[in-house]
Order: structure tokens, then C-alpha cells, then sequence
């Protein structure tokens, strides 16, 4: 049986209790170069990266396993799992966001992998992390929605994205993920992100298209908790300590005006 295990769900919230927010870094094993990788975990500890996801849509080499051992190795940073589907579980992290697509009307991504995975995850020591996943339109055809045969929320419309976290809250997912998709011309507008702030009382995570510390400091202004950035940094090496920087100016803003 699975033990019960908080940490990082304590940590989100201890986090938001002290009004922080938080950057997480979001890496596709397809694209990271594993010799390399330990010079980019000391870049990120420097930087202050709060949480690691990983994952995608499509994983063509499983490298899930080598890349959380080099976390725990060269970090104390948390490996949190972002799966595409069930064959990306890796008991080895340290949680997984099992993510509900609700955005979409696929039953294979709002239960039907949950059911194939839930055996798995029970036998393992991964913390939980139910999640209330929704694709925003980015202004062209991601991956993720292609790969989840689901049509995005419109971008201009907050009140669908608002009344569809609620529902999601309602059926008890703890955390909503707004997510415009990897490489999205377009990050999720903050009126939208705004809606869904003020709709729900669970952790706001909003990723996808943020590939500038003022899109980041934005969307933190907006409401959202943690910020994820993936495809911007690799695109662009200094957008690591940029966006880190944003987050740590935004906290430092927000602990003055306290």
C-alpha cells in the first residue's frame, strides 16, 4: 500500500502561505543532452530553480530514469513527473502531476490512462499531485494538442477557462495547470489566467510560450503560483537567470509591500 506523502504538496503551499512564487523548469528527455546535463542542474541550482518537471507529450528515447538519477545526484531540486501517458512513470522521481485533461473531451486523457496507471502509482512512493490540466490556443498547433487529439480553450475566453478550473476544483483536483504548449507563439493571456485565479482557491500553475522575463513577471501578476518554462530555454541560454531573476524580484516585491 502507498504511504501517504505531502512534501512537496506542503512545500507549494507553505510557498503560497508566505505569498512566494515559484519557478519550475520543464525538461523533455528528447531534448536534453545527458553528458551535458550536470553543468545545466549547477546553472539551475544556482539560478534557484524551485522544481524540475519532467516529461512531454511524446517521448521517443526513455531517458526519464538517467535524468532523475543526475537531479538527486547534482541536486536538491524536486524531480517532478509531467507525463504524456502512462508508459512515462517513473517511480524513481519525487511526484508525478497526474494530470486531468479537462480542458478537452478525450476520456483516454481525463480517466482512461489514470486507470491503466493507477496500480503502478500505488505501488510506488511517488507523491500525488492531481492536477486540472488545460490547453490554452497559442496560435498554432502544438504538440500537445495534436498528440491529445483535444481542441484548446479559446484564448479570449476567460470565463470558459474560469468555469472549467472550477469544475475541476469541485471534482477535487488540487492544483489547475494552464499550459499554451511547448514552443506556443503565444503565452496564456493574463486576463485568462486572472479568470481562473479568482475562480479557484488551488495552486495556479501556467506554462507555455514564456520566453521573456516580462511575459514571466506578468503572468505572476496575473495569479499564477509557478511559472514553467522549457522550450524558451533552450532556444536561449540566458533565459534561465532572466526568468529566475523575475521570480525573485517579483517575491522580494511582494514580501516589501506586506
Amino acid at each position: 500500500m502507498q504511504q501517504e506523502n505531502h512534501k512537496i504538496a506542503d512545500l507549494i503551499q507553505k510557498k503560497r502561505t508566505e505569498r512566494k512564487k515559484s519557478f519550475a523548469v520543464l525538461l523533455d528527455p528528447d531534448k536534453i543532452d545527458l553528458p551535458s546535463f550536470p553543468e545545466f542542474l549547477g546553472q539551475a541550482v544556482a539560478c534557484g530553480v524551485d522544481f524540475f518537471f519532467v516529461g512531454g507529450s511524446l517521448v521517443t528515447r526513455y531517458a526519464i530514469d538517467d535524468m532523475v538519477a543526475a537531479i538527486h545526484t547534482h541536486t536538491s531540486i524536486p524531480a517532478i513527473l509531467f507525463p504524456g501517458n502512462s508508459l512515462h512513470i517513473e517511480p524513481s522521481a519525487d511526484a508525478i502531476l497526474l494530470l486531468s485533461l479537462i480542458s478537452g473531451r478525450n476520456p483516454e486523457l481525463l480517466i482512461g490512462q489514470h486507470v491503466v496507471a493507477a496500480p503502478l502509482l500505488r505501488q510506488s512512493s511517488l507523491e500525488i499531485l492531481p492536477t486540472g490540466y488545460m490547453l490554452v490556443e497559442s496560435g498554432k498547433l502544438t504538440t500537445v494538442s495534436y498528440m491529445s487529439n483535444t481542441i484548446p480553450m479559446p484564448s479570449d475566453k476567460p470565463g470558459v477557462a474560469a468555469c472549467t478550473a472550477m469544475a475541476g476544483e469541485m471534482l477535487g483536483l488540487r492544483y489547475m495547470y494552464l499550459d499554451a504548449g511547448s514552443g506556443a507563439q503565444q503565452a496564456v493571456p493574463e486576463a485568462l489566467i486572472a479568470a481562473v485565479r479568482s475562480a479557484t482557491n488551488t495552486p495556479l500553475i501556467v506554462g507555455g510560450g514564456i520566453n521573456t522575463g516580462e511575459k514571466a513577471y506578468l503572468a505572476l501578476e496575473a495569479g499564477a503560483d509557478i511559472i514553467v518554462v522549457g522550450n524558451g530555454i533552450e532556444q536561449n541560454s540566458y533565459l534561465l537567470p532572466e526568468i529566475a531573476q523575475c521570480v525573485k524580484a517579483f517575491n522580494q516585491k511582494t514580501l516589501k509591500a506586506i
